[in-house]
């Protein structure tokens, strides 16, 4: 019923500890994709070594600008489950996540109900989501603003593609926020890891995934307004 996307690089230490995570807390039928780059030799024998009945798919470029909504990109091209968890490796999955953010999603209709991630402050109030579930068939209505079939713009280094996947969602009403399905994010801001490579390539592009957020702004402020006045 869920396809948990996890979009990795260089981190083979985090491997076993997420796949223990989702197996203690899922109960739901899942399938886990693990989208590594290549040649990430010591990550994907990690991910072999956890011994777990998951996937790995080797995408077919470098790691770059834009590598994680790419690889989330991939994900939701190569499977086929209602619904899609945008996941991490620097996740720890709570009991209960899943029956949760099913039941919000299955209340309410929506094509992105956000998780909380015990962390953000913005999140933790209802109003975003780093690591929502998404429901398959919203991508293939919608995609984003202007790219029919994709569940994020590639156009951000990283940051950012998130937030336009929940501020196009929230302008459509097709958000809705799961506050009991704790799908935790252990990232350095929150003093839950060490800050790595991967993290400060991630935040060394803050600004200019900013800028490329607003210039982007208007093509659901429009769509907005048009709806107001229809």
């Amino acid at each position: 019923m869920i396809d948990i996307l996890v979009p990795v690089l260089d981190r083979p230490q985090n491997a076993q500890r997420l796949v223990d995570s989702i197996q203690a807390a899922t109960v739901v039928p899942h399938r886990v994709l693990f989208l590594c780059t290549p040649f990430d030799d010591a990550e994907i024998a990690a991910i072999h070594a956890t011994g777990a009945d998951i996937d790995i798919n080797i995408v077919r470029w470098e790691a770059g600008p834009g590598d994680w909504a790419k690889k989330i990109n991939a994900g939701y091209r190569l499977t086929d489950e209602p619904y899609m968890l945008l996941g991490a490796d620097d996740l720890r999955f709570h009991s209960g996540w899943d029956t949760e953010v099913l039941r919000v999603a299955e209340e309410t209709g929506a094509g992105v109900i956000g998780t909380n991630d015990l962390g953000n402050a913005t999140v933790m109030r209802g109003k975003h989501s780093t690591h929502p579930l998404v429901r398959r068939s919203y991508v293939d209505e919608y995609g984003t603003m202007d790219e029919p079939d994709k569940v994020l713009h590639e156009g951000y280094r990283h940051q950012w593609c998130d937030t336009e996947l929940i501020a196009t969602a929230q302008m459509r009403h097709q958000w809705a926020f799961a506050k009991a399905s704790h799908v935790e994010h252990l990232h350095p801001m929150w003093h839950k890891s060490e800050m790595d490579a991967t993290y400060e390539k991630a935040l060394s592009t803050s600004k200019e995934d900013y800028a490329h957020f607003n210039s982007r702004k208007r093509l659901w402020s429009r769509a907005a307004m048009k709806a107001r006045s229809e």
